[in-house]
């Protein structure tokens, strides 16, 4: 099913008798689900932008790089740096804005500005039951009742089916450069990182791989040159500096996950304290990326040891299999949040049949 507008959307769920798996373009979706294939890439087009106020509506189905072009010839984009995880995924098909939402993700600027959630004004969805729900609007702030914005990104589909979602956005930084900083191991070049993310120099990213740590800022010209400086004399190291063009693909390659791309194994999502990074990314003996100060890992390893990941995540965040088979995809939840989401899906879905088993 690959409904066009939002009522017939609602009409395919009430009637549905069986599991629907509900499906953007694809290219991100982890876990196991089953049923029909429910497609929401024909809910495209933008609804509203306005530059001047930094506000973006637009239909879930839309591709993300339709946004981006739109965004773009105002000078402005979404601030959460949105993944494209084909590569990693082995996945092709087009990347929907829908299921960025719907997956949360979010990019390596999530350290400045936070997630992909935290720039969403409004939604509109259909819940399992075939009703349209709208929650939110167009200016920050203005919530009332439940706060079904936040809980819809990264619910994956299962608590109802995004058909709208506005945004603010983002002026696109008049200079970006990058300190790479060489000649430090991984427990030094963690340290780094988080020295430079305890400074009042503003950093929009941290990150560590191939030996290297990389420090990003943004913004007016004279201000980056400022912030650069300081920076270098903080964090110490062999430093170089990789400006515009070739400071961005540096971030791109991080947002991507590029190292692994081509490469076998399996590769988790590890959220952990920074603190932590180096010695779980040792203590599992794989290739590691590094983001968020070493807050986020992603980590290669060969397939079939998620238990010696829970065992070395264990108290300390959680990790996800984002590739590979077998075994459980998402970290098991504490009993008191899966009371709580259960009875959120029984609200929300009453019938399951929302990606039934996506998360469980």
């Amino acid at each position: 099913m690959r409904p066009t507008t939002e009522a017939d959307l609602a009409e395919a769920i009430a009637a549905a008798t069986a599991p629907l798996l509900v499906r953007g373009g694809g290219t991100r979706t982890i876990g196991q689900a089953v049923g029909d294939v429910l497609e929401t890439g024909g809910l495209t087009g933008v609804a509203l932008y306005e530059p001047g106020a930094l506000t973006l509506v637009v239909r879930a189905g839309t591709p993300v790089a339709e946004v981006e072009r739109v965004l773009a010839a105002d000078r402005q984009r979404l601030a959460f740096e949105v993944p494209d995880l084909r590569g990693l995924l082995g996945r092709e098909g087009v990347s929907t804005i829908g299921g960025v939402v719907a997956a949360n993700a979010s990019g390596p600027r999530r350290v400045q500005v936070g997630a992909a959630r935290d720039a969403l004004l409004g939604v509109r969805f259909v819940d399992g039951s075939g009703t349209v729900i709208k929650n939110g609007g167009r200016v920050m702030k203005n919530v009332t009742g439940y706060d079904l914005v936040k809980l819809l990104a990264g619910s994956r589909g299962t608590l109802g089916v995004l058909t709208e979602v506005s945004f603010k956005v983002q002026a696109l930084p008049e200079a970006e450069a990058t300190l790479v900083i060489g000649g430090l191991g991984d427990e030094a070049g963690l340290a780094a990182l988080r020295r430079a993310l305890g400074s009042p120099f503003d950093i929009s990213g941290a990150a560590r791989h191939s030996g290297q740590s990389l420090i990003r800022v943004e913004g007016m010209a004279g201000s980056v040159a400022y912030r650069l400086d300081r920076l270098r004399a903080l964090v110490g190291g062999d430093v170089k500096v990789a400006e515009a063009a070739v400071s961005a693909a540096l971030w791109r390659d991080v947002r991507d996950v590029a190292l692994f791309h081509d490469k076998p194994g399996e590769v988790w999502r590890i959220v952990t304290l920074s603190t932590a990074a180096a010695e779980i990314a040792g203590r599992l003996a794989g290739e590691a990326l590094w983001d968020c100060g070493g807050g986020l890992i992603w980590l290669r390893l060969d397939h079939g040891r998620g238990a010696e990941v829970a065992a070395a995540v264990a108290g300390r965040g959680h990790a996800t299999r984002v590739r590979g088979d077998g075994g459980p995809v998402f970290p098991p939840e504490a009993p008191e949040v899966a009371l709580l989401a259960a009875g959120l899906r029984a609200k929300f879905d009453p019938r399951g049949i929302l990606n039934a088993g996506l998360m469980g």
